[in-house]
């Protein structure tokens, strides 16, 4: 060692710290400013679409202006930056981070899962409780009498989570569109089905690059952002100077209460194009696992918070001497000379924002999925090395399909702006009602700061959603219809699979009942090793005791496998099996439950099984050395040098490279139970699933009928197995088929 290091490591690791931070600040701009930073495109002149057109004067154009930096401030700087990165959940952010992290320390979820198996994980004891006030204890009594209220609030978070999908979509209908119709300040000739056809091949372009994954692209997504953000506010610089220095006033709040004073009932009107703005704040909480709270701020607060409001102002410093150009202020605004470059670059700008939304729609379908609320899609992770970086097929084609319908069917940029308008400020609606719950019942503070908190932020979205809510005729509507639709298809999922579950749960089967008829089904036990996969952690799973009365025989080894992932992003793979002996050691039965967080990654069915059966073997030996008791659960960590992997020889398959071969494995002095787990392993590993057939009772009610038999039904039709969702291989899948009557 260098006898330097010591002197030099304080101030090493001070360095090493500051320059994480600012490498994250720097790869934020690609990933989380985007549809942020490209909003100066489109928000003068959907703001002066409507009835505020009577109203071009300079103290209008500077009352916008006025409007546009205080929702800068309050909304982004002040309610994410300040408060909401503050409710990360273990890193995590996002609508079903607030969610997850308020059904972990309260019982107001529908989500939560059982304490007692989980509450040795490192995730769960890094939280410390305080003191519950009285607003805290009010508000938790309330959610924990009425399980209605817990329906509701899913009900609510789900809507929060489909308005995030539906900016999925119309965000890059919107940024696309905007950028490319700037062809027609060149070309004023230029057909409107030219516009829209340009469009629509970007979109294409841009959707179909989705399956190279983030990783292999991001790199030129930071570069062009800053480009853009450096273009935008030099022109507002060089516009600020050159047309109206004057136009500086319009940061007192006075010139919005002009604004309304002159423009009345319109200026409200015209509040659905301000709010604009600020669509993509919620990217900095919904990505916040992709990077750091300082390095999220450091980038906002010195970089794109001031370069956005130098470029609102020039643009206001142009409009006030040409009121003329309102209708396509950004494009006018620019210097004849640069025009075409910044009409690459902006265009450019608008893929990597549309990006950003496309990634952030996939990381929350991702977390629907893991936690029972979409049906199952396929998953493919991009990159070995960030968790993240997802894509999902079936949803990048159908968000395309949906991207181009939008696009050829509203053809129109200040209807896609209602639109896009309405489901951003939902969103944030959403985020300040959770952020409420956070407040009183985790963080658990006073009274006065949630109502601080509340009437700030909460009385200023209401006054942005009330004017968004006029324009549901002129193109609010799609947003309102597309959540509603994958409302219902969430809600259906989530119903239809805790009815499975519930049915499971009391339809299950003692095992020494079981075992005790095994003399009249003339029950063999067979070589080899048997995986049952079931969703109780308790008792036989009604399918297999269906499987063994009418095929008495099973393998010699079995283990019930109960895959949960649980309300926490990531659970340390040291900290995931939890394995636990069933009846005495001469039946060879244990029960194996594999915790996941939300967030983690892929799982490899060969990987797994190594895994699993390393971890069982560890068991046995840890089951020696602390005198661990019949049915009694433990938690096996990493491997003693006792059990290790032997990789078989080159010339196996690629599959039976990942196996692991226990005789090699195994030494003189473990178990006898070890040696017959590493033959039974030779002798091969099967899977047995259950192949269910969900259907509503006859005595149900018609509401329940539908859901069930048609909505879930073909949901569940309609979706990827459960075999092939985990990656079981076909050859060694055994399916018991089953109806369940719900």
């Amino acid at each position: 060692m260098d006898p330097e290091s010591g002197s030099r490591s304080p101030g090493s690791r001070s360095w090493k710290a500051y320059r994480t931070t600012l490498l994250l600040a720097y790869q934020s701009f690609g990933v989380v400013y985007g549809d942020l930073s490209i909003s100066p495109i489109y928000v003068y002149k959907s703001t002066f679409s409507g009835k505020l057109r009577l109203h071009e004067e300079e103290a209008e154009v500077l009352g916008v202006l006025s409007l546009v930096f205080w929702t800068l401030t309050l909304i982004p700087l002040c309610k994410y930056i300040i408060f909401v990165l503050g409710a990360d959940d273990n890193g995590e952010g996002g609508t079903f981070a607030l969610y997850s992290l308020m059904c972990r320390k309260t019982k107001m979820g529908l989500l939560a899962t059982p304490q007692a198996a989980n509450e040795h994980l490192s995730a769960y004891k890094l939280e410390t409780s305080s003191k519950e006030t009285r607003t805290s204890l009010l508000v938790k009594n309330f959610f924990e009498k009425h399980r209605t209220s817990r329906i509701a609030l899913l009900l609510f978070v789900l809507l929060g989570t489909s308005m995030v999908i539906g900016d999925g979509v119309l965000t890059p209908a919107m940024s696309v569109l905007s950028a490319v119709s700037g062809l027609k300040i060149k070309i004023p000739r230029l057909h409107e089905n030219c516009i829209v056809f340009v469009s629509c091949i970007v979109l294409v372009g841009l959707f179909a690059l989705q399956h190279y994954g983030t990783q292999r692209v991001s790199f030129l997504f930071a570069p062009i952002l800053i480009a853009w953000l450096g273009c935008i506010s030099g022109i507002g610089i060089y516009n600020i100077f050159k047309w109206n220095p004057g136009v500086v006033r319009a940061l007192s709040p006075y010139y919005v209460y002009n604004f309304f004073k002159k423009a009345g009932k319109d200026g409200w009107s015209s509040l659905g194009g301000v709010v604009l703005c600020i669509t993509g704040a919620e990217a900095m909480f919904a990505d916040l696992g992709h990077f750091s709270k300082l390095s999220i701020r450091v980038a906002f607060t010195a970089v794109v918070y001031p370069c956005l409001v130098v470029a609102y102002m020039g643009e206001a410093a142009y409009l006030s001497k040409h009121r003329e150009d309102l209708h396509s202020s950004f494009y006018k605004a620019l210097p004849e000379s640069i025009f075409w470059p910044v009409l690459v670059i902006a265009t450019l700008a608008t893929v990597v924002g549309s990006q950003a939304i496309i990634s952030a729609t996939f990381s929350i379908i991702s977390q629907c999925r893991a936690l029972g609320c979409f049906p199952r899609v396929k998953i493919i992770h991009t990159s070995s090395h960030v968790h993240g970086q997802i894509y999902i097929p079936e949803v990048n084609w159908l968000l395309m399909l949906l991207c181009l319908a939008v696009t050829i069917g509203f053809r129109d940029i200040d209807m896609i702006g209602n639109a896009y308008g309405l489901a951003v400020i939902i969103v944030m609606f959403v985020t300040t009602c959770l952020m409420f719950l956070i407040i009183t019942t985790v963080w658990k503070r006073s009274i006065f700061l949630v109502l601080l908190f509340v009437v700030t932020f909460g009385s200023l979205e209401l006054l942005y959603f009330s004017a968004c809510l006029v324009k549901v005729p002129h193109g609010g509507w799609f947003p309102l219809i597309f959540s509603l639709i994958i409302l219902l298809v969430m809600s259906a999922w989530h119903y239809g699979t805790a009815k499975k579950q519930a049915f499971e749960l009391q339809n299950k089967v003692c095992l020494d009942y079981l075992l005790s008829i095994s003399p009249s089904l003339g029950l063999v036990r067979v070589p080899g090793v048997g995986l049952v996969y079931s969703n109780i952690m308790t008792g036989v799973p009604p399918m297999f005791a269906h499987f063994v009365t009418n095929f008495p025989a099973f393998h010699r080894i079995l283990i019930f496998v109960c895959l949960r992932t649980l309300t926490v992003p990531k659970v340390p793979v040291d900290e995931r099996f939890l394995i636990g002996r069933i009846g005495p050691p001469e039946y060879r039965l244990f029960r194996c439950i594999v915790r996941y967080g939300y967030k983690d990654g892929g799982r490899d069915s060969y990987e797994f099984e190594n895994q699993l059966l390393m971890k069982v073997a560890e068991y046995l030996q840890q089951e020696v050395g602390d005198s661990l008791v019949n049915g009694e659960m433990s938690v096996v960590g990493q491997p003693s040098n006792l059990v290790v992997d032997a990789v078989m020889g080159s010339e196996r398959t690629e599959r039976s490279k990942k196996r692991v071969r226990f005789k090699e494995a195994v030494g003189a002095d473990v178990r006898q139970e070890v040696r017959e787990l590493a033959d039974e392993r030779e002798a091969g590993v099967s899977y047995m699933m259950g192949h269910t057939c969900v259907v509503a009772h006859e005595s149900s009610s018609f509401i329940k009928k539908f859901v069930i038999d048609v909505v879930y039904g073909f949901l569940r039709r309609n979706s990827r197995r459960p075999a092939v969702a985990l990656g079981i291989p076909h050859a060694s899948l055994i399916e018991v088929g089953m109806v369940y009557h719900v």
